[in-house]
């Protein structure tokens, strides 16, 4: 069966390259989803290197790269990554993602639309607070918590599915794991002030 694999397999075997000499017009067969921690790491690598005017563009060089990708997956990718329109060089408008010089206001609106759409449970324990998250998607939260520099807040260490946060104390840890939990349920961040109480 040529550019394609027999039906009694479910995905092509290991010795079925692109260019196997079974199949010499090349790979044809659907391209593979791949975790979504790894197709936004990709994605933003497209965007920091290159210029995309379209999410047709976009999703190409996806393609390309062998990720595959419908249109409202890649949308929420973007909404995930802070990518808004900016004016290039030529003044055509193209897709960017948020710099480290962002304010934290914009870190935490993003930290709250992705606790929105991929936390699963949250628990505190002492000055720890446990995350869980589906697998793939643990080390690209934790990097949201470091980005919205949540006040008490130490550091976070991240697993395949769980995020572990570490605060300055027991009552921090509450806090915080009710600020993300409130994030969670309505995708909206919660504003603090510097001794982590929530501003009224």
């Amino acid at each position: 069966m040529c550019c394609g694999w027999p039906r009694r397999w479910s995905s092509p075997p290991r010795n079925w390259p692109p260019s196997s000499p079974h199949c010499p017009g090349g790979w044809s067969g659907p391209v593979p989803e791949v975790r979504r921690s790894a197709r936004l790491a990709l994605l933003r690598s497209l965007l920091e290197q290159g210029e995309y005017a379209s999410q047709q563009e976009l999703s190409e060089a996806l393609a390309e790269q062998g990720v595959g990708v419908s249109q409202p997956t890649l949308s929420k990718d973007l909404l995930a990554l802070g990518a808004v329109k900016r004016r290039a060089s030529d003044g055509s408008l193209v897709y960017a993602v948020g710099t480290a010089g962002d304010d934290g206001g914009a870190a935490l609106e993003r930290l709250a639309r992705l606790c929105s759409e991929v936390l699963q449970t949250i628990q505190s324990a002492a000055n720890q607070v446990v995350v869980r998250t589906p697998p793939g998607a643990a080390q690209f939260l934790a990097s949201h918590l470091d980005a919205a520099r949540l006040p008490r807040v130490m550091g976070t260490i991240a697993g395949d599915d769980t995020v572990l946060v570490i605060t300055t104390d027991d009552a921090a840890a509450s806090r915080i794991a009710g600020m993300i939990a409130q994030m969670t349920r309505t995708g909206r961040p919660v504003p603090t002030s510097p001794e982590g109480e929530e501003s009224d």
